[in-house]
């Protein structure tokens, strides 16, 4: 059942990084990247920066012109600002629809790709022994609580398994995170002034 072992270590990882990362940092990435696909939406986002350079230029462009002086050609600029807004906001009212809908499929499959793939390998996989034990070495007290809820007595559960993985990934997590500030910790520049400090 090594593919089994492996399935739940692998699940966990994927928990732990979503977890550590962040679901809304995931997301904002998987969005970024979506928009560089050839997609309609990505088409549509393109449309978007443009119109809204345009608005900015156009803004521009109405500011410097005195609407005393200049009456007509500001009128003119204020049209077209206008109209350009005006697409800009309906544009950006569909990207945001559209992004909450995308959000939303995300969500739902990272769920169902971590913790519902756990829930389900955990209720599909009740009774199957992940690995056995070596005869003799434990004594019965163990082998019940390792074998809990309903793994054949002298095996581990997938429950069990579980625990064990997301304890140890967690610890491990911490470990390397430690480390990495440590690291970064170490390459930070010396303040200007600290040394001669230390000298005194």
């Amino acid at each position: 059942m090594l593919s089994l072992v492996l399935t739940v270590l692998f699940v966990h990882i994927a928990i732990h990084l979503v977890n550590t990362i962040g679901a809304s940092t995931i997301d904002n990435l998987l969005w970024l990247l979506y928009l560089r696909l050839p997609t309609p939406t990505a088409r549509k986002a393109r449309k978007q920066q443009q119109l809204k350079r345009e608005v900015l230029e156009q803004k521009r462009d109405m500011n410097s012109v005195s609407s005393q002086d200049q009456f007509a050609k500001w009128a003119k600029l204020r049209r077209r600002h206008d109209k350009t807004m005006e697409e800009y906001e309906a544009m950006n009212k569909t990207l945001t629809s559209q992004k909450t809908s995308f959000d939303w499929s995300v969500k739902t499959a990272r769920w169902l790709s971590t913790n519902g793939l756990k829930i389900f390998l955990q209720f599909w996989y009740s009774k199957t022994p992940v690995f056995a034990l070596p005869e003799g070495w434990f004594p019965y007290y163990v082998q019940w609580i390792v074998s809990f809820p309903r793994a054949p007595l002298g095996s581990v559960s997938i429950q069990v398994w579980s625990s064990v993985c997301a304890a140890a990934i967690a610890l491990v997590g911490e470990v390397v995170g430690a480390f990495i500030a440590q690291v970064v910790g170490r390459k930070e520049p010396v303040p200007v002034g600290a040394e001669s400090k230390k000298a005194q």
